[in-house]
């Protein structure tokens, strides 16, 4: 008969039957199972595997960020804009000579304030004054011949009536009176230009300002025309700034007058601050008093000229500026702190409060007002725009809102 073995350290005993049986079957091992530290480790492993998922089953809803907001409002604006100019004397005199003569003294101090009417440079006098004398007696010799032509007409004409004298007598006493009046007006004509010679000796400053240093010393002969440059004045009370502004600006400044975005005070009422090259700003308000007709063709701007005061003189020409215009407003703008703006993938956006929940709305800023940017797209009035705690927001996040922001 055949018997079945026990079985024993994992190796089935085979059934056993004669060895003449044709079923007679080979042994056969089973595979050994694994030893229970191992078994241990699959169970360790697979619990371990499925916490998380049990912790993410049980953990808590995440509770709502703490933000502040501001609520989105229109409202009138100072448009920015700002432009780097120069400063020029609003009005520059080169002083010269208009007579020929010897500089006898210089009377200013260079480099200093000058005032109207102040002396600045004395020619030799004395040619000049006899000159004077000159043309006098020169006037005084005419006049008296003039009295004689007269009184010699006023003798022929009767004469002439009678028949006495022919009439080329008495044309000729005609002629000679007139002739001698021309003589006397002549006379007095070389009379005021020798006045004129001698004053021009005495050169005064034509206007308040800043004097040049002298192009001549005492005792050099100085002459009239290119030559006779004797120094410049330079008005520093108002004065110029100059500045060109970009074309693109323009084309906004224009458009946006247009679309009534913008508002103005009017042509030649246009105010500018102007800021020093130390970053403060010039107490003095400027006024733009000149727009160029056409655009500069090769740097692309539009001249402006804005005249400011310079009371203390503090401005002297040729320094460089920056000008800001202040009495030109954005009309019904919408602005927001400029840390509420973030940076995304696809550009510049806010998140607003919208039914307890982060939203993301992508907007396009425009210029910079102080500590606030201005929205030209992508929000409306009414908007909650979240500004502290937005860094740690999601589209679609609960947020609290826990008040306005400061």
């Amino acid at each position: 008969g055949t018997v079945r073995g026990r079985p024993r350290c994992g190796v089935l005993q085979p059934f056993y039957r004669h060895p003449s049986d044709p079923r007679e079957p080979k042994t056969v091992t089973a595979p050994r199972p694994a030893s229970l530290a191992g078994l241990a480790g699959v169970c360790l492993f697979a619990a371990l595997a499925a916490a998380p998922a049990a912790r993410a089953q049980q953990a808590p809803p995440r509770p709502p960020a703490e933000v502040t907001v501001v609520e989105v409002a229109p409202r009138n604006t100072p448009a920015q804009f700002e432009a780097t100019g120069k400063t020029e004397s609003s009005r520059l005199v080169e002083i010269r000579a208009r007579v020929e003569g010897y500089l006898d003294r210089i009377a200013y101090q260079e480099g200093s304030i000058v005032k109207e009417g102040d002396l600045l440079f004395q020619l030799d006098p004395k040619p000049f004054e006899a000159a004077l004398d000159s043309a006098r007696a020169a006037l005084a010799q005419a006049q008296a011949r003039a009295v004689n032509a007269s009184a010699t007409l006023r003798r022929v004409r009767p004469l002439a009536q009678e028949k006495a004298l022919s009439q080329k007598d008495l044309d000729d006493a005609v002629a000679a009176d007139l002739e001698a009046q021309a003589a006397v007006a002549a006379a007095k004509a070389q009379l005021r230009t020798a006045e004129l010679n001698l004053g021009y000796t005495t050169i005064r400053s034509p206007l308040t300002g800043k004097a040049g240093d002298s192009a001549q010393r005492e005792g050099s002969l100085v002459t009239p025309g290119s030559a006779g440059l004797l120094t410049t004045l330079v008005q520093t009370d108002p004065m110029w700034v100059v500045f060109g502004l970009g074309e693109q600006d323009v084309l906004r400044f224009r458009s946006g007058v247009a679309a009534g975005t913008l508002k103005t005070p009017g042509q030649g009422k246009v105010a500018v601050e102007i800021v020093l090259a130390d970053g403060r700003v010039f107490p003095q308000q400027g006024v733009i008093t000149y727009v160029a007709p056409t655009v500069d063709a090769q740097i692309g701007t539009v001249t402006l000229r804005a005249e400011v005061p310079n009371p203390d003189g503090s401005l002297s020409p040729g320094q460089f500026v920056r000008t800001r215009a202040v009495n030109i407003e954005l009309v019904d703008a919408l602005m927001v702190p400029q840390r509420a703006v973030m940076q995304g993938a696809k550009g510049k956006f806010v998140y607003v409060v919208a039914d307890g929940k982060a939203e993301a709305r992508p907007v396009e800023p425009g210029q910079f007002y102080g500590d606030q940017w201005i929205i030209t797209k992508g929000l409306k009035a009414g908007d909650a725009v979240v500004v502290d705690g937005a860094i740690k927001l999601a589209p679609g996040a609960p947020v609290k809102v826990t008040g306005p922001a400061k």
